[in-house]
């Protein structure tokens, strides 16, 4: 049921999408308006999160460590697993962001039948961080690709990452491998959802309905590329007025463009308020972005209420004579 309730949803906006693109009154609407509407709520959105969950205080060093902490010299320390020093935090960090580190290391646990009956085993799980590698790094280019719409001329680095990613020149246009890769990981990651039943469980609506609107995208997007000519040169002309603040709707663009730029829009919206803000979220993870020096640095609470101190010397003073009786020494007689 919560995966029928998110391919409705998708499906729906494809409908609209689709009325629109088909309606000529709405053309400016859902090619000007509603990507503008989008772009504005997704930065804004953006910054109001980052910046309240910047405004959470983490008054205690609560990083996750899986090396060896600093101690004695003679015992090697892991630098990146346990940093002491920001440059290790920021090796970390990009190694996380960059490659999945922290998802490298999952396991899968499963019952076997043992001697002594079942036990549990535990293994290696790649298939994750590998399908999770391909998703994000096909999305990262392909969207740096994009830039060739919004800038005039084409930087060299877009040209050059258009090159690699078309090197096999498979057809007319060239296939690009990232729409491929990028196609077969979403798909991987919609159908881990629904096979493995533990995944399947815990599962909601938000988790399947950024797949299904992300997939949707992708399809389109090859549609356009190798199916629905669409009119490159006019959404060039709808690209730069749309990023430079002067908007112009060409004629003739075609109606699979105006799907997937509605489809790119209802994301954008949605992203914010999604578990999607994992992109920004993951740089002010304390977990993750802290230095663990809590043996070097004593970490004070700042919340903490001044506590009026009452020492050995007052404690003995105060009930002195109590002790004595009680055959407790004291320091003073």
């Amino acid at each position: 049921m919560k995966v029928l309730f998110s391919l409705i949803a998708v499906i729906l906006l494809i409908l609209v999408a689709t009325m629109g693109a088909f309606i000529t009154s709405l053309h400016y609407t859902f090619g000007i308006i509603i990507p503008y509407v989008a772009f504005t709520m997704f930065v804004g959105g953006f910054v109001y999160r980052i910046v309240k969950w910047g405004q959470s205080p983490v008054p205690f060093r609560i990083p996750t460590t899986i090396g060896q902490q600093k101690s004695l010299p003679w015992i090697k320390q892991n630098k990146i697993e346990n940093p002491t020093s920001a440059l290790g935090v920021i090796v970390r960090m990009a190694m996380e962001v960059l490659f999945f580190r922290s998802l490298f290391r999952n396991t899968k646990t499963e019952l076997r039948e043992g001697k002594n009956g079942p036990e549990l085993a535990y293994g290696s799980a790649k298939w994750l961080w590998l399908g999770s590698l391909f998703f994000h790094w096909s999305f990262l280019i392909i969207i740096v690709r994009h830039f060739r719409f919004f800038l005039e001329p084409i930087p060299f680095f877009v040209q050059l990452i258009e090159s690699i990613d078309g090197i096999l020149q498979i057809g007319l246009p060239a296939i690009y491998l990232t729409d491929a890769f990028f196609l077969i990981a979403v798909t991987f990651l919609f159908l881990r959802r629904i096979v493995i039943p533990q995944v399947k469980y815990i599962s909601l609506p938000a988790d399947y309905f950024p797949l299904f609107m992300i997939m949707s995208i992708g399809t389109t997007g090859v549609l356009m590329r190798h199916f629905f000519k669409v009119d490159l040169v006019a959404v060039k002309q709808l690209a730069i007025g749309l990023a430079t603040f002067q908007p112009v709707l060409p004629p003739g663009i075609g109606v699979m463009f105006f799907i997937h730029i509605f489809l790119v829009s209802v994301l954008f919206t949605y992203f914010p308020m999604s578990k999607l803000m994992h992109m920004g979220g993951v740089f002010l993870s304390p977990t993750r972005n802290m230095i663990s020096n809590n043996r070097m640095v004593r970490h004070i609470n700042p919340w903490n209420h001044d506590v009026k101190v009452h020492t050995y010397e007052q404690y003995e003073d105060e009930f002195r004579v109590k002790m004595k009786k009680a055959g407790i020494p004291v320091e003073k007689e």
